[in-house]
Parts: structure tokens; sequence; C-alpha cells
């Protein structure tokens, strides 16, 4: 299944990086090569629960983790599999302009956290603040507003564009 910017809603996160797309699903297991992905035929919601719970020794060992949408723009790889166990393939389409805002304000809450920026009214929510020193923030701007936070710096960097 290929899975662009507008189909980034249907991906259950953690998502987690292979290094190709040779995966076929045969009698309710889903084999990448030789190895083993994942076992439908065991209970269980996420891929992590059935991994657990399968008979199968040679699973395929997956070392890289990528818990939100510009972890996944980041990457070198296109090829994932999500916490569901639905492999995808990334496919970049457009280009979305990487502008630098500067970070009026970081404001903590329970669980997450709010960056405020000077030029924008709403504020961006992340699961934890930026390292001291990070004054400006790189963000992605779809169609001309402002759509993902990409990175942090501590100095305004040139605006650019990515391919996303």
């Amino acid at each position: 299944m290929a899975i662009t910017y507008r189909d980034i809603g249907r991906i259950n996160y953690p998502v987690f990086l292979l290094p190709s797309s040779d995966w076929q699903l045969h009698d309710g297991i889903l084999f990448f090569g030789d190895k083993i992905l994942d076992d439908r035929n065991m209970e269980g919601t996420t891929l992590g629960a059935r991994r657990m719970q399968t008979a199968h020794k040679n699973l395929f060992i997956m070392k890289k983790m990528v818990t939100s949408y510009n972890g996944i723009l980041k990457q070198n790889t296109k090829h994932f599999i999500d916490n569901a166990g639905q492999p995808f393939t990334y496919e970049k389409t457009i280009f979305a302009q990487l502008k630098y805002l500067r970070i009026k304000r970081v404001e903590q809450k329970e669980i997450a956290t709010l960056i405020w920026f000077k030029e924008h009214n709403a504020p961006f929510t992340v699961p934890r603040p930026p390292e001291d020193g990070y004054l400006w923030a790189g963000v992605l701007h779809l169609h001309g507003l402002p759509w993902v936070l990409y990175e942090y710096s501590q100095e305004k960097l040139k605006d650019t564009r990515k391919k996303v």
C-alpha cells in the first residue's frame, strides 16, 4: 500500500522501518523475506502483542521506531510497518516550504508542551519541550499554512523547501 501526505491519518503510530518492500502475506502470516513480521493468526490489536504471542522464532528484528509524521519524513527509507501490522510505502509527492519561526513561548502542560511562535497565532503541540538554547523552529508550510513542526534550531536558518 502506498501512502502520501494526504493519507497520513491512516497510519497507526508507532511505525517501524523496513529495508525494502519485500513483504508477503501467506496464511495469516506476514513475511519479510524468510523472516516473520506479523502473525495475524494471534489475538491482539497491535503488532507487538501478536509478535509476543506467536510460537514462531524466526521474527524479523525491527531496530528503529518512529513515533510521528515528521519522523517518517526524515528517514532515508520509504518502507514501514505500522502498529496495526499494515506495511506501507511512503511516497513523497509535493514540496512544502520550510520556514524558520522564532519561538515566543514554551508552555508545559501535564502530558504535552505548547510551543507558541511570534508569526503564528495558534500553538503547536509536542510531547516534550525543546532543549535550552533553541530559539527557532523549522515549520513546514503546506499551501501557505503552517502544518508540521519539523525541527528546532539555535539560530535562524535559511528558509527552504522539503519534499513531503
